[in-house]
């Protein structure tokens, strides 16, 4: 045997290459197992809870079905037909399959399906919560940045100011002073709504994302006319993002600005730019996610009184008034989407870890 060969041989201790791969698939597919585990058992717990707030609601289901009027044996035909005469337990696996199926009901309020009515409201929420998560983290993190790197400055003392305000100010307050100001008294953005009474109803329906279908028709004087209603709305849920996520990116950095490497970073005689964006700043990556995801998810959840303030026809304003009108299918059908959401953005959150992070692989 050659040198070459006994070079190229594993050693005593060495598994072979097929080995390690099958060791690795292993892990890997381990890791998928629990993955998709963790997202069963999470949906599961999601339909239970709103299974049984349904059910908790000083709410009488059929009566809102049937009407005050109904007769004793109407009453008891629409209830056999709703299955309500079942055990809870029956009762909770025909829900969960009628979910599993994209079936919510009808809505009381409108008289369509509630998935219907959901794709229809949901991405107008979705494009004003993007929009504002986009601001709040182009802005949030710079300022997080810079903050910590010239901690004890005065651009650190007006970071610590913007997010107590955005923190303590109440939202609906802003919204109408920012209504009377800059559409009221300045007319510098449009007003409530998503589009001015000439455009409504002009560019054809693609996504539902106003912004995206006016691009995509090519309708510029319809994108500016969007752009106008929604910049307002979305700068303010944008202002709330960006308080807690400065805040956050600054907590985060001054945690790595004080670790030894840095130090040595700076001993060598590293720039301190190069010191702050290309070594602390990089290490605070994978947290800085989970922030931004639980931002996102927090605007699409609490941008309930920002649409009621701007007559924004999204998923909040719709929840709004189901509740108001004790239309529990459509409740229930935002708040199981809402929580799907959380955990898409959870899920991703996961990915992006394991993408930016080699340890977390």
């Amino acid at each position: 045997m050659t040198n070459t060969d006994l070079s190229a041989a594993p050693g005593p201790g060495a598994s072979p290459p097929s080995s390690r791969r099958g060791a690795r698939l292993g892990r890997r597919m381990r890791s998928l197992g629990g993955l998709l585990l963790s997202l069963a058992l999470t949906l599961l717990g999601l339909l239970l809870v709103t299974f049984i707030i349904g059910r908790v609601m000083p709410i009488d289901p059929v009566l809102k079905v049937v009407g005050e009027r109904a007769t004793q044996a109407q009453y008891e035909a629409a209830r056999l037909a709703m299955g309500l005469d079942k055990p809870l337990w029956q009762q909770f696996l025909v829900y969960m399959g009628e979910v599993l199926r994209g079936d919510f009901g009808r809505s009381i309020s409108t008289g369509h399906p509630v998935a219907q009515d959901l794709r229809r409201v949901f991405p107008a929420t979705f494009e004003l919560a993007a929009l504002g998560t986009l601001i709040g983290v182009c802005v949030g993190v710079p300022l997080g940045v810079v903050a910590a790197a010239r901690r004890g400055g005065w651009i650190d003392q007006i970071a610590r100011v913007v997010a107590l305000v955005g923190y303590s100010m109440p939202i609906f307050w802003l919204g109408l002073m920012g209504l009377l100001l800059f559409y009221g008294i300045l007319g510098w953005v449009g007003g409530p709504g998503r589009q001015g009474i000439v455009y409504d109803g002009m560019v054809p329906e693609m996504t539902g994302m106003i912004l995206v279908d006016s691009l995509l028709a090519g309708d510029w004087g319809a994108f500016r006319d969007a752009f106008s209603h929604i910049i307002l709305p979305a700068s303010l849920l944008g202002y709330f993002s960006l308080a807690y996520v400065s805040r956050m990116t600054r907590s985060f950095m001054l945690e790595q600005l004080s670790a030894e490497y840095i130090t040595t970073a700076r001993v060598k005689g590293l720039s301190e730019r190069r010191v702050v964006w290309a070594h602390a700043f990089r290490n605070i990556l994978v947290p800085l996610i989970t922030v931004i995801a639980l931002s996102f998810g927090s605007l699409l959840e609490g941008s309930v009184l920002t649409e009621i303030v701007f007559s924004w026809p999204g998923l909040g304003q719709y929840i709004t008034k189901a509740l108001l009108a004790a239309d529990m299918n459509a409740v229930l059908g935002g708040t199981v989407l809402i929580g799907t959401c959380f955990v898409a953005l959870n899920i991703l959150s996961d990915v992006l870890y394991r993408t930016l992070d080699p340890r977390a692989k």
